[in-house]
């Protein structure tokens, strides 16, 4: 209803204003610019207007040059088009095309119809960003803390399901299937990234800011680039494991006495990974900082015990022993307590 509203308000003003003279591009400005943010309708209210003058003075010079519709459409066509790729004009870059074809079909190739063109643009574009702005300006706050925590539970999740299963044995579909679930963490991540900028987004040049109730004030972004690490050797780690069993395995699978250190290193740092409590959620006198720490200590404690297995077995176990070690002794490293974690 915005757009809508946007393109006949445009229409109206450069009606009235040049007097019935036919305006097409403001209200084609208007309504494509009431987009889903403030700030994307500025960002792409530049791009258009820039676009549409690049295609209106090109078709313009064509047709001076050749005296001829079709040469023009011919000369100017695959010019626009490829100037509508740039990725610099994003979405908007089909505008310079379609503008070449509207100047050349319509015969308006003066010089002074190309700037009465621009005129309307400007005064649609300006239209459907004040209207976007000033009627209920658009605000799509995604849940930051809700992504973060849920990172972090799907991780622990996966961290423990890993230290179970390789205590109690594993074959190649349960290792693949950890693989599969450590991918997807790389999809959460995504999401996190996508929620914290649609929210830093939506309250750019939005006059409304002010006035909407906010909620918790956004976590760091250290805390999304710490994750990032986490889940690589994850990654890392579950596709190891897989390569150790299966019919043709890659690497030797590790010794039974050896995975039982291992699956409690995994236990202990799903504990150290798990989402803190929001602020006032946790027990009076209970720590989770604290538990964090301690679930690391052990962790940690857990990791000497499996690293004295790398020495005391063959060539071949020792290779693949000593990958399980290399990658679990970084996950620890990354999720060691820091100013980033709190």
């Amino acid at each position: 209803m915005k757009a809508a509203g946007a393109a006949v308000l445009a229409w109206t003003v450069t009606g009235w204003w040049w007097g019935g003279s036919v305006t097409l591009m403001a209200p084609w400005a208007a309504v494509a610019l009431v987009q889903v943010t403030v700030y994307r309708s500025v960002v792409s209210a530049a791009q258009q207007v820039t676009v549409i003058a690049l295609g209106a003075v090109v078709a313009s010079m064509a047709a001076a040059f050749t005296g001829s519709t079709t040469m023009a459409m011919v000369i100017v066509l695959p010019v626009t088009v490829l100037l509508g790729t740039w990725t610099r004009f994003g979405t908007q870059g089909i505008y310079a095309s379609t503008t070449a074809v509207l100047v050349l079909a319509y015969g308006s190739t003066s010089f002074a119809d190309v700037g009465h063109r621009l005129l309307e643009t400007l005064i649609g574009a300006l239209i459907g960003i004040s209207v976007n702005a000033l009627v209920l300006p658009p605000v799509h706050v995604r849940d930051v803390h809700t992504h973060l925590d849920r990172l972090a539970q799907e991780a622990a999740s996966l961290l423990r399901a890993v230290g179970t299963g390789v205590e109690r044995g594993y074959d190649r579909a349960d290792a693949e299937r950890w693989h599969d679930r450590a991918r997807r963490l790389d999809g959460s991540l995504a999401e996190l990234r996508d929620a914290r900028g649609w929210t830093k987004e939506s309250y750019r040049f939005n006059p409304g800011y002010r006035l909407r109730r906010r909620g918790p004030a956004l976590p760091p972004s250290e805390l999304d680039a710490a994750w990032e690490p986490v889940v690589h050797h994850l990654m890392s780690l579950t596709r190891l494991l897989a390569d150790t069993v299966g019919e043709a395995p890659s690497l030797r699978l590790p010794p039974a006495d050896a995975l039982e250190p291992l699956g409690e290193v995994l236990r202990h740092a799903a504990d150290a990974s798990a989402p803190l409590p929001r602020q006032g959620v946790a027990a009076e006198g209970d720590d989770p900082r604290s538990q964090r720490a301690v679930s690391l200590s052990e962790a940690w404690q857990a990791h000497a015990k499996l690293k004295a297995w790398v020495g005391s077995e063959d060539q071949e176990e020792a290779t693949s022993l000593g990958g399980v070690v290399a990658q679990t002794q970084q996950l620890l490293y990354t999720l060691a307590p820091s100013g980033a974690w709190d």
